[in-house]
């Protein structure tokens, strides 16, 4: 019997819950509680049947329903994954960093530059400062474990932090220190297809699917404090928002 098969719940038979349902909900369980990891590979269908005593039909059948809802992937050739898709909260303001460790990956970050400078008229008009205002400027890529999963450009006013070297895993508990961390953000999402220094930044190919997500973070007086443009790889993200009717 495979390692995975000792560690899921056993199925009954008996339950009104059709057996497939029933291996879906074990599968789902180990997911959540990291028995399997973004990643890791399933045994093959066969051994699953085998060391679950169920038909491969059932096996085939609870997998297309994981794969349906993004938490399985298969990889032609290859077997069946458990996806590194990361659903965003886009109702949530939230940094990288939190968002990670919520779903358990560890973040991290690979600097491509700091910079002081001055504000470009782009950044001008979006933070509304003045010509000449002093900013910090963080570019670098952002992982989940060893996994790379977006470009972060962002821009910050440079009083709103203590120095350019204050920010280290996360900008927005480096902001939190000095009490400028955003409380609301207007976000915009668009798809775009990566360069090659973008796919080569993010281990993918040229031309791929991703997401650009331009935010601009404001304090409670309504001051514009940071402004950041992020890639992420399409196939490793899922931005989400839950909508209702207006009353």
């Amino acid at each position: 019997m495979t390692s995975l098969a000792k560690s899921l719940r056993p199925l009954d038979p008996k339950s009104s819950l059709p057996l497939y349902q029933q291996l879906q909900r074990t599968l789902r369980e180990a997911i959540d509680k990291r028995v399997l990891s973004p990643d890791d590979a399933l045994p093959a269908e066969r051994e699953l049947a085998d060391d679950l005593a169920v038909s491969r039909i059932t096996v085939r059948k609870a997998i297309d329903g994981l794969v349906s809802e993004g938490l399985l992937v298969r990889r032609q050739g290859s077997g069946n994954f458990v996806s590194a898709r990361i659903e965003k909260n886009f109702a949530k303001l939230t940094s990288f960093s939190e968002d990670m460790r919520a779903r358990g990956r560890n973040p991290r970050s690979v600097w491509l530059k700091r910079s002081e400078g001055t504000v470009t008229p782009e950044e001008a008009l979006t933070l509304r400062l003045s010509p000449g205002t002093p900013v910090f400027r963080f570019h670098r890529i952002r992982f989940a474990d060893d996994a790379p999963m977006a470009l972060e450009y962002c821009t910050v006013e440079a009083s709103a932090l203590r120095s350019i070297k204050a920010v280290d895993a996360s900008l927005y508990e480096a902001l939190e220190k000095t009490g400028h961390r955003p409380v609301r953000a207007l976000q915009r999402l668009r798809a775009v297809l990566l360069t090659t220094e973008q796919a080569k930044l993010l281990k993918s190919h040229e031309g791929e699917a991703g997401l650009m997500v331009e935010r601009v973070g404001f304090l409670n007086d309504g001051r514009a404090i940071e402004f950041s443009q992020s890639y992420y790889r399409g196939d490793t993200y899922d931005f989400v928002a839950e909508l209702s009717t207006a009353t």
